[in-house]
């Protein structure tokens, strides 16, 4: 039987428990990873599945569940340790910041509101974490790297779609796009004899300054502004409208917490010039035509990187994005003069369905709205050379000769993806523990499989989406 304490006593019990660092934690430096910085590119490997240990002490794993209860959304972080193991390397850092992530998808990682840690029988849960090596140490880094997602395979049995989709970004050279890997997750709480098994997680890279410094060939050595573009209530980032532009601050008190469309991410003390490079480039945006359009967007765009990244969009059916759902996406403003889309969140593709009919058989020169809600594709594909490219890139992305959307190219890389990370399913929440080749079951095309399945888009049968989608590409 579970014990639920009442909130006077929860608010007594952790008044002292804030978010500063507490000084009683060992400072090791020897797990200090800085002098071993190898960057993204060594981190996220898909042939490896490292195990990663998050040990908390009873006051903290106790607030971080509290601080949900009073806001679920809060941005507040704890300290944890973290230890990383892959075959004889153990690296750890006795204090990073640790906090919960996600936006319809965030959990509380045990028990139920008011609860605290049970740790005779303990109720876990999935959870996105994001993890801060260096919000209680400035110098502190992993491999090189300042922060890391860590998200489960909500309403994904297969244990694939954001890998997959993150992956044919990278071989197609869509180099904006995050690197993401499978990793394993176990959860210790001071006191227990046996730390929880969290099972497979994905290892997404962070959006931030060191993915912005890892890319500095490409737009400069100095830092941009990087906005963070989607839904803040009936908000959204759909380049039409610069009414939501600011930093947001997500507080224990839901109250009080704001949120912004446009959500600035780097150099928060220059906000104002930040947004007004911002609303330059939408008002441009929505009023130049043209030959002047062309010439505009040319200079201010790499077309055909943007154009890549939607081609790959339409056909992995991301359909919770910019051209759709004005959601998920960062744009970058970077030190070469040019503004870049950085594509994000894809665990609702490759048949997870929604807002649409069908995202396996949709036209990709309609793949959203064309009314003029949406500028920055729109427009883009209104000028005949931009949609000749487009349909170039979905042509290259869907040939059998490419190892990149083609059926059989897809099918052997999630089959491997898979035969790697089956032994590790099995999890102490008990949830998620069956790789199943099936979509959300709230979407509507729950005839979509990966692995199996014709070609008829859900006309007869189990549908395969690969096959299906690229059938159902009309040029």
């Amino acid at each position: 039987m579970k014990k639920v304490y009442k909130y006077l006593f929860l608010i007594i019990a952790f008044t002292s428990c804030t978010d500063d660092f507490d000084d009683s934690l060992s400072d090791n430096d020897s797990n200090n990873t800085n002098n071993t910085t190898q960057g993204a590119a060594v981190v996220y490997d898909l042939e490896k599945v490292p195990k990663i240990t998050l040990e908390f002490k009873l006051a903290d794993w106790n607030k971080l569940l509290l601080n949900y209860d009073l806001n679920s959304k809060n941005e507040k972080k704890v300290v944890s340790k973290f230890s990383y193991e892959i075959n004889s390397e153990t690296i750890i850092l006795d204090s990073i910041g640790l906090k919960l992530r996600g936006n319809t998808s965030r959990r509380r990682p045990e028990g139920a509101n008011g609860e605290l840690h049970n740790p005779n029988n303990p109720d876990w849960h999935h959870c996105h974490f994001g993890l801060d090596f260096s919000k209680y140490k400035p110098t502190q880094k992993f491999k090189g790297l300042n922060k890391m997602v860590l998200k489960w395979f909500k309403d994904d049995a297969a244990y694939t779609r954001e890998i997959y989709c993150y992956n044919l970004f990278r071989k197609y050279n869509v180099w904006t796009a995050p690197r993401a890997s499978y990793c394993r997750i176990n959860i210790k709480v001071d006191g227990d004899n046996l730390p929880a098994n969290y099972g497979v997680y994905a290892m997404i890279e962070s959006v931030d300054e060191d993915y912005i410094a890892d890319r500095s060939s490409q737009w400069g050595n100095s830092v941009g502004f990087l906005w963070k573009c989607g839904w803040a209530g009936w908000n959204n980032a759909n380049f039409v409208s610069t009414q939501s532009i600011g930093i947001e601050n997500v507080t224990l008190n839901p109250a009080t917490s704001v949120y912004y469309a446009y959500d600035l991410k780097t150099r928060d003390l220059e906000l104002g010039t930040g947004s007004a490079e911002l609303i330059s480039f939408i008002n441009d945006l929505n009023t130049k035509t043209g030959t002047e359009f062309k010439n505009w967007i040319s200079q201010k765009m790499d077309i055909d990187l943007f154009l890549k990244t939607y081609a790959v969009n339409v056909l992995v059916g991301m359909w919770d994005d910019y051209w759709v759902n004005a959601n998920n996406f960062y744009f970058y403003f970077a030190p070469n003069g040019k503004a870049y889309f950085i594509p994000y969140d894809y665990d609702n593709t490759l048949g997870t369905s929604l807002l649409m009919a069908n995202s396996g058989t949709q036209n990709p020169l309609n793949w959203g709205t064309n009314s003029g809600e949406r500028p920055l594709i729109s427009k883009i594909l209104a000028i005949p050379e931009f949609q000749t490219k487009y349909k170039s890139y979905i042509t290259e992305l869907t040939s059998s000769q490419n190892d990149l959307f083609y059926t059989t190219h897809s099918i052997n890389r999630i089959n491997a993806w898979q035969a790697i990370i089956a032994p590790y399913i099995y999890n102490d929440t008990g949830e998620d523990m069956i790789l199943n080749d099936v979509p959300a079951s709230w979407g509507n095309c729950s005839f979509y499989r990966l692995l199996s399945g014709n070609n008829q888009g859900g006309n007869n049968g189990d549908a395969n989406y690969f096959s299906s989608r690229i059938l159902s590409i009309p040029f």
